[in-house]
């Protein structure tokens, strides 16, 4: 599999991922030859570039819940677009955002079980919208497991979608830059400030709307300096979206930077309790696949393995097979393996878990 940027894309390439409009609907399927008319939508839509299969590349495995993942990523980061320009040129939203947020609630604030959530590659153009869907989506799905009411994991998850919408003007300058000047970081405030305005005037009725993204916005500043007020009154939704905000960041794609592994942001967030509230975090490990059975990871010691079982005690700590001699280390056991942990996922270049379910159902494993 290859990324291959817009202006190097080509007719014939065989694309590794579903092209959908912004209605949702599939353009183009997985395994289906670039036409020119592809490449113009492609242009069109502002998409920096395609996943490519090589040649002789079969297509990759997904289930139908991944597909639906992404096409719904897609088809509602377009409504989040629309919707803060109306925010931001009209004063509120259209009738469409209160129809966006009952759709994230019911598809991801209501599971029983984890979902794989798969971050997309972001583009200048649509890396807020993106931003502020999969942020929307973790508050769903841990709003959910924290046995918050329905009314406010609506309001939380409202907050979500409009909490950055301050960032839409942020100069491009000083948004392309990937290190900001005490000056740049200045203006980016009073531009959040000024959002937190536009979100008080559209959500009259709602104020908690306007408290949440304020008191999450404190807490982000707080946590800047290393530190949060224990004695600071903040509501659940803001400690919510401090920490739905911090996964998304770190693990987002984009054409800048690499982006961090769910392990390496999940160990972040659980080794600052001081910062990211405990439930939160936990509510979050209780959300995603992070260690499913079959994942493929590397070990501090160098060795390579595949995740037989998850620990219910601790995420990180699952037990493991090793791949050069076929033993089984099980990482929960610290009297045994004592400081051996878990280095790192292995990924293909589209940022997807490693996955060797095959090897499970051999080894009499269900999956």
């Amino acid at each position: 599999m290859l990324f291959i940027r817009q202006e190097n894309l080509k007719i014939g390439m065989r694309l590794a991922k579903p092209i959908y409009n912004k209605k949702g609907v599939l353009l183009y399927e997985r395994d289906s030859k670039l036409t020119s008319q592809g490449i113009e939508s492609v242009k069109n839509f502002g998409i920096i570039g395609l996943y490519i299969l090589e040649p002789a590349e079969p297509v990759p495995p997904m289930t139908p819940e991944d597909i639906e993942f992404e096409r719904f990523q897609m088809m509602s980061s377009f409504i989040i677009q629309d919707e803060l320009k109306a925010i931001k040129n009209n004063g509120k939203p259209t009738n469409q955002l209160p129809t966006l947020v009952a759709s994230i609630i019911k598809g991801y604030g209501r599971l029983d079980k984890k979902v794989n959530f798969v971050q997309n590659l972001r583009s200048r153009e649509d890396k807020l919208a993106k931003h502020s869907l999969n942020v929307a989506m973790l508050t769903a799905m841990i709003t959910h497991k924290l046995n918050i009411k329905l009314s406010e994991q609506n309001d939380a998850v409202t907050a979500a979608v409009v909490h950055d919408i301050g960032k839409l003007d942020i100069p491009d300058e000083i948004n392309d830059k990937s290190v900001r000047t005490e000056e740049d970081e200045k203006i980016v405030l009073a531009c959040q400030i000024r959002g937190e305005s536009l979100i008080e005037a559209a959500f009259l009725a709602t104020p908690s709307i306007k408290r949440m993204v304020q008191q999450f916005r404190k807490l982000l500043e707080m946590s800047k300096k290393g530190e949060i007020d224990s004695s600071a009154k903040i509501v659940t939704g803001a400690k919510v979206l401090l920490v739905a905000n911090e996964y998304d960041k770190m693990t987002a794609m984009n054409d800048v930077e690499e982006p961090k592994s769910e392990i390496t942001a999940l160990r972040y967030l659980m080794d600052r309790p001081e910062i990211y509230d405990e439930q939160v975090v936990n509510a979050l490990v209780q959300s995603i696949n992070f260690l499913a059975p079959g994942s493929c990871v590397e070990l501090t010691n160098g060795e390579k393995g595949l995740v037989l079982a998850e620990n219910p005690y601790n995420i990180l700590e699952p037990m493991i097979l090793c791949f050069s001699d076929n033993k089984i280390v099980d990482l929960g056991q610290e009297l045994i393996y004592g400081d051996l942990k878990i280095k790192d996922m292995m990924k293909t270049l589209d940022n997807r878990c490693v996955m060797d379910q095959g090897m499970l159902k051999s080894m009499g494993f269900n999956v």
